[in-house]
């Protein structure tokens, strides 16, 4: 296998016309220098110089390899310029998936920051809920999924259990679940709502890992909720509360990301909240521009 250091040395040899004056350009001993230009010679199968007096003249095989050398040395020193880049954050690319209220709340804050500390980093981001976010994490197709998943659903669905086991989560917040309801409803203005006390009520539901925690919780209540439109549209959801049409359980981040208009949110006693994370796989956690991107993730949700 031929090695760069060796064609380095190749080039330097024929540049300077002896071993002796490539060892001093180099700033090594001329048995260094004759010693690795033996085993570039027993790589390739031929010899690559003629030794004559003082001089060394290139075989046809050496000159084609000095050659092809300045094409080879070149690249590798701009792949290893490129990789200094990226590993200094000069440079980077993070494809980042996360669910909408996550997109509109957690994200802008987080990649305005990462832009300003790291101007040479490049952020993409595409819209997926949780499973599907995962599955294009664990597919390649992204390096950062923003994902959410209910403590109660997590306790009697084992598949949700070992989701995230081979992944590096790194969490973000507990995001609290609110009741939303017209603003002409009895409880509109009561302090808290348990949702026993919406039993009778019709029902707007969010997506699908939204609806079935809906129909957990208030089946753990006594009663099946009768769901009249579902949507993956979390201001959709405010929309159809605020004319009248249902009431609805949303996470306190999708309230932040929509105006109620014509609705209000009460606060579920007791408290329901889901867990936000970041996730990534092992060797992607150790980029410096997704570690980078993580960190501001997480700062944001902080604040």
């Amino acid at each position: 296998m031929i090695e760069a250091r060796h064609l380095r040395v190749l080039r330097t040899v024929a540049g300077t016309g002896s071993f002796s004056a490539a060892a001093r350009e180099l700033g090594c001993t001329q048995p260094a220098v004759s010693q690795q230009m033996k085993a570039l010679e027993q790589s390739v199968g031929t010899p690559l110089l003629v030794r004559g007096g003082r001089e060394m003249r290139l075989t046809q095989a050496g000159e084609a390899l000095v050659r092809h050398a300045a094409g080879i040395l070149a690249g590798l020193t701009a792949a290893e310029e490129e990789v200094a880049a990226i590993a200094g954050l000069r440079a980077g690319r993070v494809r980042l998936v996360s669910f909408p209220s996550g997109s509109s709340t957690l994200v802008p804050t987080a990649l305005a920051a990462l832009r300003a500390a790291h101007p040479g980093t490049r952020v993409s981001l595409v819209e997926a809920e949780p499973p599907r976010s995962i599955e294009l994490l664990r597919a390649g197709d992204c390096e950062i999924a923003l994902a959410f998943r209910y403590p109660e659903v997590r306790g009697s669905d084992p598949s949700a259990e070992a989701e995230w086991d081979d992944l590096v989560v790194r969490p973000l917040l507990a995001d609290r679940l609110v009741s939303v309801v017209p603003e002409e409803h009895r409880l509109a203005k009561a302090a808290s709502v348990g949702i026993a006390e919406l039993a009778g009520e019709p029902w707007i539901a969010g997506c699908p890992r939204c609806r079935r925690h809906l129909v957990e919780i208030c089946e753990s209540a006594g009663f099946t909720p009768r769901i009249d439109f579902a949507t993956d549209d979390s201001p959709a959801v405010i929309g159809l509360v605020g004319a009248g049409l249902g009431v609805a359980v949303l996470p306190e981040l999708a309230l932040e990301a929509a105006r109620a208009k014509g609705a209000r949110a009460v606060p579920l006693e007791p408290a329901v909240r889901r867990e936000v994370v970041a996730l990534t796989l092992p060797d992607l956690a150790r980029v410096p521009a997704v570690a980078a991107t993580l960190d501001e993730l997480e700062r944001a949700a902080l604040r």
